[in-house]
Parts: structure tokens; C-alpha cells; sequence
């Protein structure tokens, strides 16, 4: 019996633009980048779990003004053991990871297309449908989070794209 093909999935991953903006992604080479340094179990077991390639992300701006939603990406691999957690010399070293039994895990994402409309937060948390997006949720704190069906089409519809853009 064959098993029936894995629905697209979605995400949001917020970044601060002065350390790492859609813009920076968008230069990158191959526009992309390993999405390290996150140190949420919770949004780590997203990214070791749960993301496959393929999948759409939203690239939200966080500790912007506005905060808001800037383009497009998809998660362009597997998950792999996030480098920065082994480097005594990295911003997010951990001491307690080892190699042979790694704590901490990325994807690569890779930018796909920005926003023709800038999303601010204000204007998400306007758009009624949207009104239980993670996002918008009070002490939603992470790094990255899943996005339903439904409000990935939304917010694309309203930064000025169709779901068959992506």
C-alpha cells in the first residue's frame, strides 16, 4: 500500500533585521542560509521534527518597528546538527552539546520572494481570519512556529501574492 504524499507544511521564523534581515538572505549566496542558533526545545523540535524541504516559511521581522512579516522562503534541507553549538567561539555555544548526541538543530532556508506589501504586525493583527495565527498570540516568544494553511494563503493575499506565487 503506498502512502499518500506528505501535505506542504508552513512556517514563520522570526529574525531581528540588524542581525540577520530578509535582505540579507535575499544577498546570501544561493539565497540561503543555515537557520542556527535557535535554543528553544520547543523550536527546536520543530526544525529537527517537523520541517521538511519544500515547505513554505514565512520571514518575519522581530525587534523592527514595525515588527512584520518581510518575504517568502523555503526550508532547502533536512535537519542537521547546528555547528554553533560545538564552537567555544560562537555566540550560541552550548557546553552541554556533544557531537555524538547534539542538543541543538537547523534547516537551511532560502529566500524565494519578498513581500510586494510589507505585513507590520499591526496589520496582521488586524485581518480577522487571523486571529489565532501563533504569531498574534500573547507570550508567543518563538523563533519558529508553525503557520496553518488557511492563514499562510491569507497573509500572502495580503503582502500582494497568490498561493500560486509560491
Amino acid at each position: 500500500m503506498r502512502s499518500s504524499p506528505r501535505k506542504a507544511q508552513y512556517w514563520l521564523v522570526k529574525s531581528e533585521p540588524d542581525c540577520f534581515s530578509f535582505d540579507d538572505l535575499w544577498t546570501a549566496p544561493r539565497r540561503t542560509t543555515g537557520w542556527d542558533g535557535v535554543r528553544n526545545y520547543q523550536a527546536r523540535n520543530f526544525l529537527r521534527d517537523a520541517m521538511r524541504v519544500g515547505d513554505g516559511v514565512l520571514y518575519y521581522h522581530s525587534g523592527a518597528e514595525p515588527p512584520g512579516v518581510a518575504g517568502i522562503a523555503r526550508v532547502a534541507s533536512a535537519s542537521y546538527p547546528d555547528p554553533t553549538q560545538f564552537d567555544p567561539a560562537a555566540e550560541h555555544f552550548d557546553p552541554k552539546s556533544r557531537r555524538e548526541m547534539p542538543l541543538w538543530f537547523q534547516v537551511d532556508i532560502q529566500a524565494v520572494r519578498k513581500l510586494p506589501r510589507f505585513l507590520s504586525l499591526r496589520t496582521l493583527k488586524s485581518e480577522k481570519a487571523l486571529a489565532r495565527m501563533r504569531v498574534l498570540q500573547r507570550g508567543q516568544r518563538l523563533s519558529v512556529m508553525p503557520v496553518e494553511p488557511a492563514e499562510w494563503g491569507i497573509v500572502l493575499a495580503l503582502g500582494g501574492l497568490e498561493a500560486r506565487d509560491f
